[in-house]
């Protein structure tokens, strides 16, 4: 039926200038992001199921919990396996909830959810999910409140896929102004230790000066990041050898940020996921924030054309 509710939800379209953006209700999700009619994110259709957490907003966690398993204020919790062929907990609860539209301009708009308590994660968050497009870009912020009787871990992050222009992600230069890189083992990426980018493998991690990617596999957290000394902002960029580029920009509350060549999607896109904490968070408890009940914390990020 056409008037039959698009897969992935409500659509919510952005205008502003030069950029053009358009949201899905389902996860709050970046469904597509233009300026001048280029595409700066991976997109897909409106009616389309979104294709893994392709934009999604990832809260109460980002990334992985390895084994679904965690210990948490004297309790062991066991979280659904939604990574099945590596074993582990991916990407926290809200990538498939509906969010509900609660303020709405022609640039901007604020989505709203809850997080009920649940088997794996026994605590209520009420997450505010806001985007606002200017001439600068796009610019996301995730606002979450423990609205629940106890204390709650939590951490987000987004999950755009960049793309610089024409090509795929190996004929793209990489600027990442990371220091660190967090070594994970090949088949399950469990997190084994930080190590300089320099040294690792080489330097093979190392995109602190822009270079090529080429055929380099990356799917690993990166912290020690180097910060603008006026805004306190960390940037990633991607330009493309037609010298068309796209810039990711997030702030100290996110401490990390994971990149991904998308190699399970043809290399499409650059996967660029500002984060406030690592992954396995949950176990390590790097910079976990941890909730206390009527508390909240807000973590943003910003896109722009180059």
């Amino acid at each position: 039926m056409s008037s039959a509710r698009p897969l992935s939800g409500a659509r919510i379209d952005l205008e502003s200038g030069a950029y053009r953006a358009s949201i899905a209700s389902i996860g709050a999700t970046l469904r597509v992001l233009q300026h001048d009619g280029r595409d700066l994110v991976v997109p897909f259709e409106v009616d389309e199921q979104r294709p893994a957490y392709r934009g999604a907003t990832l809260a109460p966690w980002p990334n992985r919990v390895i084994d679904g398993r965690y210990a948490f204020a004297g309790q062991t919790q066991q979280l659904a396996l939604t990574e099945p062929e590596r074993g582990n907990a991916l990407h926290g609860l809200a990538a498939w909830l509906d969010f509900a539209v609660t303020d709405r301009a022609v640039d901007a708009v604020t989505l709203t959810a809850t997080v009920q308590p649940q088997s794996g994660y026994p605590h209520r968050l009420e997450l505010e999910v806001s985007y606002r497009l200017d001439d600068e870009g796009l610019h996301q912020s995730v606002t979450a409140q423990n609205s629940g009787r106890g204390p709650a871990p939590f951490g987000t992050g987004p999950h755009p896929y960049l793309v610089a222009g024409p090509g795929v992600v190996d004929d793209w230069t990489l600027e990442l102004p990371a220091a660190e890189v967090l070594t994970v083992t090949p088949e399950r990426l469990i997190p084994i230790g930080l190590a300089d980018v320099a040294g690792e493998g080489g330097g093979v991690f190392d995109f602190r000066a822009a270079r090529a990617i080429g055929d380099t596999f990356v799917d690993h957290a990166f912290t020690a990041l180097t910060r603008s000394a006026e805004t306190g902002l960390a940037t990633v960029t991607v330009t493309s050898p037609e010298g068309t580029g796209v810039a990711m920009s997030f702030g100290a509350e996110c401490a990390w940020v994971q990149v991904h060549t998308a190699d399970d999607s043809a290399r499409s896109g650059l996967a660029v996921e500002p984060m406030t904490c690592p992954p396995d968070a949950f176990n390590s408890g790097t910079d976990l924030v941890v909730l206390q009940p009527g508390e909240s914390t807000t973590a943003s990020w910003s896109i722009a054309a180059r």
